[in-house]
């Protein structure tokens, strides 16, 4: 038995001593258990709570758009996008380090799309690459636990099927910026919106609601299960008015052209077709366009991001006399029996304004004089109206202003007056003046899109339509939210006799045999028109051919037509920007490819049309067509057979 002097004093010391530490460190615990448990019990097990379970938004499916006949042009598909939650991620450069090395340098620099996000809540997603492809997705996959925070999640993603199909009508959308965000309610950081076109004007359509879900999620921020989910709301679907089919025909036929085609139901405004050329695939900007792509489209010097229907302002050339046609018989300083001599030209001043034909077309009256386009008769008849009766015609058509159409940045042309010009440049209208915009020359500038409404108004009876490309808005279950109605401007007010007038006229442009349009005629259809060709600059060199022009110098090709001209029912604007072209030759056959796939007929060639007309496709020294029948019989008023295809007076 071991008695109490054996236990030596140091160890009963240091005995004691570690039963103190014991209890000190037990009550430390039970202390910091209390406090944990008890004291701040309710907060740590929230905290814990939102570690554990989070909200996670489903972004909503964007509204499909439809052409008039419901066949899908902008559509929706699954996009597998590279999400980082940096909260999750623990050690951010590191994590988006090994990114950078699985998915190359390809994907862009990671680092700064985190950097742009820095302001967010650390627990929101921040998209660091859209549309994954499958060898990414495995990669991603493969290495999972390398990348804490980073996941794939799927989404709606837009996509344009026909690339640049009607790029200019229909937009593209694009992540939402700062200023977009202050502006409009409910957006984040990431989110696409409209930012063009369709897809911008019909955004609070098209967009919808997005739901929500709350899941469960481990260490990592890699989501377990879904506890609960609030379904999104896709948006609604557009119906526009064009026709698929029609548009692509429309492209097609400008095919190796810059320009525009524009295609309007001139009972209603609605638009069937509209082309701008160059364009651009929208699909880039969904996808997110790269620095690269960016510059290379806004340096590009064709401007392919301008829409020319609605932007591009352009001397209307010839197409111009129609409206001069329809105001000199309003004002009644010519009759449909007036005949007006043209020998070549009109001496003014101290200059000649040239006729297209230098040894001119004789007397002809206004029907004749539209029918071969003749510049002398409309120099005169420009005189008598005086140029601010023309501007004010000019107006009634719709001309110096935008039509109102819901594109971005329409722009309204130029109808020039004397106010306008003192107003403008601090000078008086000078009468010669008047003569070029006589024409469709000077000052006057206008968009294919206003031109093709002044055709429409033409074959409509006078009405002026405003100009709309939306048919309606409907639900996913095709219930109707919106149906646009027919807007009228106004009604030009015209004697009926001056719109048959010119009907007959413009009939005659493309159906007589000494017309300028011959090159849109149609069998089995009255197709009417008025072919124009446009000075772009005062170029000196070769004017006929034109050969060694830099593009910009080259004339503009334009074809207005309308078709049946009995009864109307569509309007057509051609422009062939910078052609070097005549109208009758570069935009005309246009214009019947389009007309072709309207009516439902085939687009026989150019010279089988002819040989059903009675042409033969031969050329004269302009590089026009010419009609071999037409030089052996002369004309009733003593003229010869002129071009198939107009130009005018370089003044």
């Amino acid at each position: 038995m071991t008695s109490r002097r054996e236990v030596p004093n140091e160890f009963r010391r240091r005995f004691g001593f570690a039963l103190a530490l014991v209890v000190a460190l037990f009550s430390l615990t039970v202390v910091r258990l209390w406090h944990l448990q008890v004291s701040a019990g309710d907060e740590y097990r929230s905290l814990s709570e939102h570690n554990r379970i989070r909200l996670k938004r489903v972004r909503a499916t964007r509204g499909t758009i439809l052409d008039r006949n419901g066949d899908i042009v902008v559509d929706n598909r699954p996009s597998f996008d590279l999400v980082l939650v940096p909260e999750d991620a623990h050690d951010v450069p590191a994590t988006i380090a090994v990114l950078t090395r699985l998915l190359g340098p390809e994907v862009g620099d990671l680092s700064a799309v985190v950097a742009a996000a820095r302001n967010r809540p650390a627990f929101e997603d921040v998209v660091l690459v859209r549309d994954l492809d499958w060898e990414r997705i495995v990669k991603i996959e493969t290495h999972q636990f390398e990348l804490p925070g980073v996941s794939v999640q799927v989404g709606p993603r837009r996509t344009y099927p026909f690339g640049q199909m009607a790029a200019h009508l229909l937009g593209y959308v694009g992540e939402v910026s700062q200023q977009e965000r202050e502006q409009r309610r409910g957006y984040r950081l990431g989110d696409l919106i409209g930012k063009a076109g369709a897809e911008r004007y019909w955004e609070d359509y098209l967009r919808g609601v997005d739901g929500g879900q709350q899941v469960e999620v481990d260490s990592v921020g890699r989501k377990l299960r879904v506890l609960s989910e609030v379904d999104e709301t896709p948006g609604n679907s557009l119906v526009l008015t064009i026709d698929r089919d029609l548009q692509q025909t429309a492209e097609a036929a400008m095919e190796g052209h810059d320009g525009s085609i524009v295609a309007l139901d001139a009972r209603t405004g609605e638009i069937l077709a509209m082309v701008s050329r160059p364009a651009f695939d929208p699909n880039v900007f969904a996808r997110g366009i790269r620095l690269s792509e960016w510059k290379a489209l806004v340096d590009d010097r064709k401007r392919p991001l301008n829409s020319k229907a609605v932007q591009g302002t352009y001397p209307p050339g010839s197409t111009y006399k129609v409206v001069m046609a329809a105001a000199a018989l309003e004002e009644g300083v010519i009759t449909p029996f007036t005949t007006i001599f043209c020998g070549g030209g009109l001496f003014f001043g101290n200059r000649t304004f040239r006729c297209w034909r230098p040894q001119g077309h004789g007397a002809v009256n206004v029907h004749e004089a539209l029918v071969r386009s003749c510049d002398v008769f409309f120099y005169q008849v420009g005189q008598r109206l005086g140029v601010d009766t023309i501007a004010e015609y000019s107006h009634r058509f719709g001309l110096g202003a935008p039509t109102g159409i819901t594109l971005e940045h329409e722009s309204g042309g130029i109808i020039p007056s004397s106010a306008w010009k003192r107003q403008r440049f601090g000078e008086p209208w000078y009468p010669g003046e008047t003569l070029s915009i006589s024409i469709g020359q000077g000052y006057v500038t206008t968009t294919p899109l206003q031109m093709a409404s002044v055709m429409a108004t033409v074959a409509n009876g006078g009405i002026v339509y405003k100009p709309r490309f939306v048919k309606r808005v409907e639900r996913t279950d095709g219930a109707a939210v919106l149906e646009e109605q027919p807007e009228v401007v106004r009604d030009v007010g015209f004697k009926k006799s001056t719109l048959l007038q010119i009907r007959d006229a413009l009939s005659d442009v493309v159906n007589s045999k000494r017309g300028t349009g011959s090159n849109a005629k149609l069998p089995g259809i009255e197709v009417g028109g008025k072919t124009g060709t446009a000075q772009a600059s005062r170029a000196g060199g070769d004017k006929t051919s034109q050969k060694g022009w830099s593009r910009e110098k080259r004339d503009h090709a334009w074809f207005i037509a309308f078709a049946p001209v009995d009864n109307p029912e569509i309007a057509l604007v051609v422009l062939a920007e910078h052609s070097g072209q005549h109208g009758g030759t570069a935009a005309a056959p246009i214009a019947r490819k389009v007309f072709a796939r309207y009516f439902g007929i085939p687009d026989e060639d150019a010279a089988a049309l002819k040989r059903t007309a009675g042409f033969v496709p031969l050329h004269d020294q302009y590089g026009a067509a010419i009609r071999l029948s037409a030089l052996n019989e002369p004309y009733p008023d003593g003229g010869d057979a002129d071009a198939d295809g107009d130009t005018h007076g370089r003044n």
